[in-house]
């Protein structure tokens, strides 16, 4: 249940990302569209949640972004994968409880996010195409002030949805 409420969570915030890239591109701040995606994921990586699963759901909304973002396919698919391992690493649990902590993890989470994928798109695309990545960078750091912005909502979601599946039984716990 918890699984399924996280990936319809991701899918709503996908599509309230896709909606805030058409009311912010008219902000004469370029890049400045939040990741909304990305503080859910980074949520599911710091607490303790299974690495199978949590990282299956950082695949599948990775895959949908890819194609929300007509992005090449795989590129946002690996990239959130990769944010969820490495917050899952840095184990920052406690870290993750107040509203600064949740700015700083989001923020450098996100600058990772961009930087990673400026760099992938770097190493898989000719030298014909390389001014494109290079346009990208300048797009990096509003796009993770905004997204940090953002997380604590993000982060209050995604603590509601975990306390309110806490207390349903898995079907391993009923002996089905």
């Amino acid at each position: 249940m918890r699984n399924t409420a996280f990936l319809g969570t991701g899918f709503l915030l996908l599509i309230l990302q896709a909606q805030a890239h058409r009311i912010l591109g008219h902000v004469p701040i370029a890049g400045i569209t939040p990741s909304l995606v990305l503080p859910l994921i980074v949520f599911t990586g710091v607490h303790e949640y299974s690495v199978a699963r949590g990282a299956a759901l950082a695949f599948v909304l990775g895959y949908v972004l890819d194609l929300f973002a007509g992005a090449p396919v795989g590129l946002f698919t690996f990239v959130s994968v990769a944010i969820f391992v490495l917050a899952r690493a840095a184990g920052v649990r406690l870290a993750a409880q107040t509203l600064l902590t949740q700015l700083a993890l989001a923020f450098v989470f996100a600058l990772v996010q961009g930087v990673m994928v400026v760099v992938l798109l770097a190493i898989f695309r000719d030298a014909k195409t390389m001014y494109p990545v290079r346009a990208l960078l300048p797009l990096i750091l509003p796009q993770a002030l905004a997204t940090a912005l953002v997380s604590p909502l993000v982060f209050r979601l995604a603590e509601r949805l975990h306390q309110a599946t806490l207390g349903i039984p898995r079907p391993e716990a009923t002996g089905r």
